[in-house]
C-alpha cells in the first residue's frame, strides 16, 4: 500500500513538472527575444505612436524592445543598426530614413543573420521579411481626388514633398498627382520640406511670396501641412491645406475648420503588427511578405 502511494505521488510530481513547462514553453520564447526598433525619428508623433504601439504588444507577448532613433540621419541610422548586432538582438524593425540608404544596414543584419522587417517605409536593397505600411500611393489618391473635387476640378496647388528617397513620399506623391491628371488642377510649386514643420513653415512663406495665386496645399505629412498652415494665416490668405498621417495636431486643425482633411494611417496598428510579425518569423510560422495597414481620409 505504501509502495502505491509512493508512485502515485511521482506520478503526480510528473505531471506538475511537465504541464507547468508546456503552459509557460511559449512565454518562455518571448522573454528570451529581444527585437530591435530603428525609428527614422522621434521627433515626428506619427512615429512616436509607432514605437507606442510597438512597445504595448511587446509588452504584451513578453520580448523586451530596445528603441533607438536614427534623427533623420542615415549614418546615425547605420550606427543603430551596428549597435543592435553587436547586442545579438533576435530581429530588428527599421523605419528607413531613406529607402536607398538603408540598404547597407539591413544588408549587415542579413550578414549577422538578423532577421528584418521594415515599417511605414520600404527599402530598396537588403533582403525584409516583411514590409509593414499603408498604401502611401492610394492615400495619396484620396487627398488628390478630395482637392480635385472640392475646386471643382480646376486650380492651382503647391505640393509639399517629403524626404528625397523616402518611399513614402514618392508614393504619395505618386498617388496625388494620379489623382489630379487629367483635371484643370496645375501644380505651381513642388518642394520639399524634409516632413518637418519648421521646414514648411519656411518653405510655404517663400513659395506664397512667389506665387500670387495658390487654391490648395497638399502636403506628404501633417508636419508640414501644419507648417503651411501657420505661414497661411500670418499671410492672411484663404488656402485649403490637407497633410497625411491624421496626427492628433491635424486632426484638432481639421475639427477647427483650419485643415480641409488628412489622410488617416494607422502607426500604433504598424508599429503592433511588426513585432507580432518577428514574433511569428522566430516561432518559424509563416509570414505575409507585404502587410498592408488601412487608411481613410478624416474631413471636418
Amino acid at each position: 500500500m505504501k509502495k502505491l502511494v509512493s508512485l502515485t505521488l511521482v506520478a503526480l510530481m510528473v505531471l506538475v513538472l511537465f504541464t507547468g513547462c508546456s503552459s509557460s514553453g511559449e512565454s518562455d520564447i518571448n522573454e528570451g527575444q529581444t527585437i530591435g526598433l530603428v525609428i527614422s525619428t522621434l521627433d515626428n508623433p506619427f512615429f512616436v505612436d509607432l514605437k507606442t504601439g510597438a512597445q504595448e504588444k511587446a509588452d504584451e507577448v513578453g520580448a523586451k524592445l530596445v528603441v533607438l532613433d536614427s534623427q533623420d540621419d542615415p549614418a546615425k541610422e547605420m550606427a543603430n543598426v551596428e549597435d543592435l548586432i553587436s547586442q545579438g538582438v533576435s530581429a530588428i524593425m527599421i523605419n528607413p530614413t531613406d529607402s536607398d540608404a538603408v540598404a547597407g544596414a539591413i544588408e549587415a543584419a542579413n550578414t549577422a543573420l538578423i532577421p528584418v522587417v521594415t515599417l511605414d517605409r520600404g527599402a530598396n536593397g537588403g533582403d525584409v521579411i516583411s514590409h509593414i505600411a499603408s498604401d502611401n500611393v492610394a492615400g495619396g489618391k484620396l487627398a488628390g481626388e478630395f482637392i480635385v473635387e472640392k475646386l471643382g476640378g480646376s486650380g492651382k496647388v503647391v505640393e509639399l514633398e517629403g524626404i528625397p528617397g523616402a518611399s513614402a513620399a514618392r508614393d504619395r506623391g505618386q498617388g496625388f498627382n494620379e489623382a489630379i491628371a487629367g483635371t484643370g488642377i496645375e501644380v505651381v510649386a513642388k518642394q520639399t520640406a524634409n516632413f518637418d514643420r519648421a521646414e514648411g513653415l519656411s518653405v510655404m512663406e517663400n513659395i506664397l511670396q512667389s506665387q500670387p495665386e495658390i487654391d490648395a496645399v497638399f502636403a506628404h505629412n501633417d508636419e508640414m501641412a501644419l507648417g503651411a498652415l501657420e505661414a497661411i494665416k500670418a499671410s492672411g490668405r484663404d488656402i485649403m491645406v490637407v497633410g497625411f498621417d491624421a496626427t492628433d495636431d491635424a486632426k484638432a486643425a481639421v475639427a477647427s475648420g483650419d485643415m480641409a482633411a488628412t489622410v488617416e494611417q494607422l502607426p500604433k496598428q504598424i508599429g503592433s503588427l511588426g513585432v507580432d510579425t518577428v514574433m511569428k518569423y522566430l516561432m518559424e510560422e509563416d509570414v505575409d511578405a507585404v502587410i498592408p495597414v488601412p487608411l481613410q481620409l478624416v474631413t471636418e
